[in-house]
């Protein structure tokens, strides 16, 4: 399923110290696989930063190593720091942050003794709500600089080659394209079709996005009559929340392969004009289209390789319900469990022991995750039914909203059209109960 609710993290650093960083597979290795958790698209994986494990996003659309939400790991250690300035995509402007040198980072077995990496402590810029786990920051492209990077999102493997002792080989069923580098980071040229014209475009590959496809001028896909978009929340930049119109294309081509009615975003200007620094950038391509495909980096000979895989066929869903949800901290539940009590009792004149059970009620306290209404689409089939921003979800279909995954939610939310939904919610001190029915804007 490919989800409305993702993350941008594109950004361009205003401090003028260049990041020196070389990760290189210990023990001579050849190659090392690291297994990661796939979250609306995004591949999350475990990076030891001085000593201390975290949960990181692999993002090909970022030059650096950014740390955040550092409440959650009070205890790492970091060295060499001083204050700099961040700016990303968003309306807003640049970010305090500190640079930290020297740190010792290893991801399985790649490793780099002498890490330069970002600390930001704005607690805005918090994705975990979102994700519905934590993650404390994102690795860019400083790991793919040494490295053959493959990243199965099948099979939740990246596999990391050391490109001195292995070289890709020819391959009947991918698709081999250019990199071209724009700041260290990675561009493709793909072709967008539409009904009156087809183009190329020059497109970022930012696997830390979970969208399908992001473009900033191509309007003539949006028509008023009949209308075939809706406007909604993007993303989330360092420089705040992004906005703007989400449609289809009709056909979108990697090399050789057709994808159709694909869905697309349509950043509003105000948030992309930091973006504008390379002219010919067009857009974005995300996790939305990458999981659709077994992905290798190459940067060492500028080549990004797509083979499908089972995903490639799947339907461009996405979250038709309107509702964006956030993880709110944890709340304590009373449950009452029924639960088997074994007895055993010596019979003196028969010499032998009778066993018994009987059945008591116990009641169980529990932290939970507590989920609420972080945004609710206007005229979407939620915001009908009466949900609004802050509400708290109780329950969905039946169950309580704790026995669920958010990513679990976000599937529901993106499955059949015309899937029924039942929302018990909770707004100050009364709850309410509706129903709707999932509706496609398209």
């Amino acid at each position: 399923m490919h989800k409305t609710w993702f993350f941008l993290l594109a950004i361009c650093f205003c401090a003028s110290i260049s990041a020196q960083s070389s990760f290189f597979l210990q023990n001579g290795k050849k190659k090392s696989r690291i297994p990661f958790r796939l979250v609306n698209n995004l591949p999350i994986i475990e990076v030891d930063i001085n000593g201390t494990p975290l949960s990181f996003i692999l993002d090909t659309g970022v030059k650096s190593t950014i740390l955040f939400s550092l409440e959650a790991a009070d205890s790492i250690q970091l060295r060499n720091t001083f204050p700099v300035l961040l700016q990303g995509l968003g309306p807003g402007g640049t970010v305090n942050a500190l640079k930290s040198l020297n740190n010792k980072v290893k991801v399985k077995d790649a490793v780099d003794w002498n890490h330069s990496l970002y600390i930001i402590f704005d607690s805005s810029l918090n994705f975990s709500p979102r994700m519905g786990i934590p993650i404390h920051g994102i690795l860019g492209n400083d790991f793919f600089q040494n490295f053959i990077v493959k990243i199965n999102y099948t099979s939740k493997v990246i596999t990391v080659y050391d490109p001195k002792k292995y070289s890709l080989k020819a391959c009947a069923k991918c698709e081999d394209l250019p990199l071209n580098f724009v700041g260290s980071k990675p561009y493709i040229s793909l072709k967008v079709i539409s009904e009156e014209k087809q183009e190329d475009v020059k497109l970022l590959v930012d696997s830390g996005s979970s969208d399908v496809i992001w473009l900033f001028d191509h309007d003539y896909f949006i028509s008023e009559s009949p209308k075939n978009y809706f406007k909604d929340f993007l993303g989330l930049g360092l420089s705040g929340n992004i906005f703007g119109k989400r449609a289809r294309i009709p056909e979108l081509m990697v090399g050789n392969y057709h994808l159709k009615e694909v869905n697309t975003s349509f950043p509003e200007e105000d948030a992309i004009m930091k973006a504008r620094y390379y002219e010919d950038r067009d857009g974005s391509v995300g996790g939305g289209l990458l999981s659709r495909f077994t992905v290798t980096f190459d940067y060492g000979n500028k080549l990004i390789r797509f083979k499908k895989n089972s995903k490639f066929n799947d339907p461009f869903n996405y979250n038709m319900s309107g509702i964006t949800l956030e993880h709110d901290g944890m709340e304590l539940v009373k449950e009452k469990r029924r639960a088997p009590v074994f007895s055993d009792r010596a019979n003196q004149n028969d010499n032998f022991t009778r066993s018994s059970v009987s059945i008591t009620t116990e009641v169980h306290f529990s932290l939970v995750p507590k989920y609420v209404v972080a945004d609710v689409r206007e005229g979407s089939p939620a915001a009908l039914a009466g949900i609004e921003k802050d509400d708290e979800i109780i329950s969905i279909n039946g169950k309580p909203s704790y026995e669920y995954e958010l990513y679990q939610l976000i599937e529901m939310f993106s499955s059949d059209e015309g899937k029924r939904i039942y929302i018990e919610f909770k707004r100050g001190a009364y709850t309410n109960k509706v129903k709707f029915y999932l509706k496609s804007v398209f």
